[in-house]
C-alpha cells in the first residue's frame, strides 16, 4: 500500500501539469475545475466528495446552462456557468443588470439546481489576454494545491475571473482555508473568494482512510 501511494505522490504533479495543459489547449476560457474533468476525470473520480449522481447533475447544469443562458442575455455577453454539488456559480461579464438577472432565472430554473452564486460583473466583456491571464492563474492554483502535502487537490474546484478566484468544493474548515491561503499566494490573484460546502473531520474520514497531516501540529 505505501507503495501504491509513493507512486502516486510521484506521478500526480505531471498528470496534472498533462490536464492543465490540455484544458489550455482546448480554450481559455479563464475556467475549469480542478481534477474535475478531461484527462484527470477517471483517476479522480474515486476520490470525488460528491455522489455519482451529483457528478452527472453537475455536468447536465453546466451543459444546459450554457446552451440556454445565450438566449436570455444581451449580446457581448461573455457568462461561465461553473456547478458543484448542484451549486451554480455564475461568472463573467454582462452588459447591463437586466442579462445578470436573466441568467440567475434561467439557472434556478434547471432541475436539481439547489443554489446559485452569481457573480456577474455589469462590464464589458473581458478579452482574448484577460482570459489567458484567468487561465493561467487557476493552472498554477491548481499546481500549487496538487503540491500541498497536506490536502487532498480533487476535493476542490477553482474558477478565475479577472484575476479573481472563486474556490467551491466539500471541504473541511482547515482544509479550505488552507487551500484559499495557497491560492492568495500564487502570482497575479486580486482576490480569493469562497463557496465551500464544509463537512466535518469526522465526515472527511468517510472519504479517506487517513487524513494528510496538519502541519500546523
Amino acid at each position: 500500500m505505501n507503495d501504491v501511494k509513493a507512486g502516486w505522490l510521484k506521478w500526480r504533479r505531471p498528470l496534472a501539469a498533462v490536464a492543465v495543459g490540455g484544458m489550455l489547449a482546448i480554450g481559455l476560457q479563464g475556467c475549469f475545475g480542478v481534477l474535475a474533468g478531461g484527462m484527470l476525470a477517471g483517476t479522480f473520480a474515486a476520490t470525488d466528495r460528491r455522489t455519482l449522481g451529483a457528478q452527472t447533475e453537475d455536468k447536465s447544469i453546466v451543459v444546459k446552462g450554457e446552451a440556454n443562458i445565450p438566449d436570455v442575455v444581451a449580446a457581448g455577453s461573455h457568462v461561465n456557468v461553473t456547478s458543484f454539488n448542484r451549486k451554480v456559480l455564475l461568472s463573467g461579464e454582462v452588459p447591463d443588470e437586466a442579462s445578470k438577472a436573466a441568467a440567475e432565472r434561467e439557472i434556478k430554473g434547471l432541475p436539481n439546481v439547489n443554489g446559485v452564486f452569481n457573480e456577474l460583473v455589469v462590464s464589458g466583456s473581458s478579452g482574448f489576454s484577460a482570459r489567458s491571464g484567468d487561465a493561467l492563474i487557476t493552472s498554477k492554483v491548481l499546481a500549487s494545491l496538487v503540491d500541498a502535502k497536506d490536502l487532498y487537490a480533487s476535493a476542490f474546484k477553482i474558477t478565475t475571473e479577472r484575476g479573481i478566484v472563486y474556490m467551491m468544493g466539500r471541504v473541511t474548515e482547515r482544509e479550505g482555508k488552507r487551500g484559499a491561503d495557497i491560492a492568495a499566494g500564487v502570482s497575479g490573484v486580486q482576490k480569493v473568494v469562497t463557496l465551500y460546502e464544509y463537512i466535518s473531520e469526522e465526515e472527511l474520514k468517510q472519504y479517506i482512510k487517513q487524513p494528510p497531516p496538519d502541519p500546523a501540529k
